[in-house]
């Protein structure tokens, strides 16, 4: 660059006193001046509304083992990366923390849960983190580990009865959250140093094992709203607050109203544990970037209001402190004006100013299977809003749990991402 600048300023030079021999000193002032405020121009910055460096876009999808097969197999995953890859997907969330085990061979496991690895027979002898990884990297693709459970794990998992005093707690003493109504979880106490301690080990223990691009935690680095009332929690709330209880949860707290309650103590004791976790984050991020500093964290989350207050999952803070590099917010609505809407909200816009901002697109469930063209007009408003790409929930729905035929499908997906394209990075 300092080569091609020497170059341009020789030949001007000499355009300059050859332009005084020829018109004169007035005119070489002229000439002088103008040169100036061109030279200028080159060297200021430029601003553009893609700071991500033009042509880039998120092309990504999660690969999990809940209602899907696709990690169960060596060659099935690498028929699935090829796919995705032949139709210009950039970005593999492969789950690698999920139902209380690892799905890498982990050392860090072995100790705290007794197994290394989780033993359903598909993922035995194999290290799917790295074989997804190698086949990746083949195909130029960004591999960013998704630690899908956070701090949820099965009631009946060995995590779980190895320590029960990692668990938080609801305000009559229990502990089993009902996931969906039907699956029994509970909750790792994310302000015990203990179980901060274990999550870190397993984290630092990817980015700096496996050549990843990065690392992402989604809705689960949180814990429900009404949980809160251990031991543990309740005698640090009293340390800070002159040996007051914490409030009793509202009774007309409601998950479809945002959890939200007009009652300031609620509101203060809301804060007051959302601000723990965001106090672990910090300590997390600063050992991942110890660990691996071109590792990026990532977060997929669900929307603001939604996070905050039910999940205390307050993202919007956690991405102005600087602890988040890339978002994914999971915005799996139906209905179009509600999609459009949260994506509208002030936060998200100011966020994506300042760091690449996906969107989290639903392309079905096991049972809730979502038309091929849902998907379409989504992804296009995605798009025409200026968000960094998207990525889809979950691999498996893309085109084998679907009423259209499997062709259709992907030939949909194919006209989405018509050319390769890069993913967008933070700068």
């Amino acid at each position: 660059m300092k080569q091609y600048l020497y170059k341009i300023l020789t030949v001007c030079a000499h355009g300059l006193v050859e332009f005084s021999r020829r018109f004169g000193r007035q005119a070489w002032l002229i000439f002088l001046l103008i040169f100036g405020f061109t030279l200028a121009s080159l060297a200021l910055p430029a601003r553009s509304q893609n700071p991500y460096n033009e042509p880039a876009e998120i092309r990504g999808v999660w690969l999990t083992n809940i209602d899907s097969d696709v990690l169960f197999e060596q060659q099935r995953l690498a028929d699935a990366i090829d796919t995705l890859s032949q139709l210009n997907f950039n970005t593999l969330y492969p789950t690698v923390w999920n139902w209380g085990h690892t799905l890498y061979p982990s050392a860090v496991a072995e100790a705290v849960i007794g197994l290394s690895l989780d033993p359903a027979q598909g993922l035995q002898g194999r290290d799917i983190l790295a074989e997804t990884i190698e086949r990746g990297r083949d195909k130029g693709m960004a591999v960013i580990p998704w630690f899908e459970f956070g701090f949820m794990a099965p009631a009946d998992s060995q995590l779980a009865k190895r320590h029960p005093e990692w668990l938080t707690k609801r305000l009559d003493g229990s502990t089993v959250w009902l996931e969906g109504n039907i699956h029994k979880r509970v909750w790792l106490n994310p302000f015990r140093p203990d179980v901060q301690q274990f999550i870190t080990d397993l984290v630092v223990e990817i980015v700096s094992k496996y050549d990843v691009d990065g690392i992402q935690v989604d809705d689960h680095f949180g814990f429900p709203y009404d949980f809160g009332y251990d031991d543990y929690t309740i005698k640090l709330y009293q340390q800070e607050h002159n040996g007051k209880l914490p409030p009793k949860p509202p009774a007309n707290i409601k998950t479809v109203n945002n959890c939200v309650a007009n009652n300031r103590e609620w509101t203060e004791w809301t804060r007051w544990r959302a601000n723990k976790v965001t106090d672990y984050l910090k300590q997390l991020f600063a050992a991942i970037k110890e660990s691996n500093p071109d590792a990026i964290v990532s977060v997929s989350p669900n929307p603001q209001a939604f996070s905050l207050n039910c999940y205390l999952a307050d993202w919007q803070k956690w991405e102005r402190m600087g602890l988040v590099e890339e978002i994914v917010l999971q915005v799996y609505r139906d209905d179009m004006k509600a999609f459009l809407r949260e994506l509208s909200q002030a936060e998200v816009r100011t966020a994506k100013e300042h760091i690449p901002f996906g969107i989290g697109v639903l392309s079905g469930l096991k049972g809730r299977p979502v038309p091929i063209e849902q998907i379409k007009t989504q992804v296009k408003a995605v798009r025409k809003q200026g968000f960094a790409g998207v990525s889809f929930f979950f691999y498996e729905s893309l085109w084998n749990l679907a009423q259209e035929p499997l062709e259709q499908r992907q030939s949909a997906f194919q006209d989405l991402f018509a050319t390769p394209m890069k993913r967008a990075r933070v700068l």
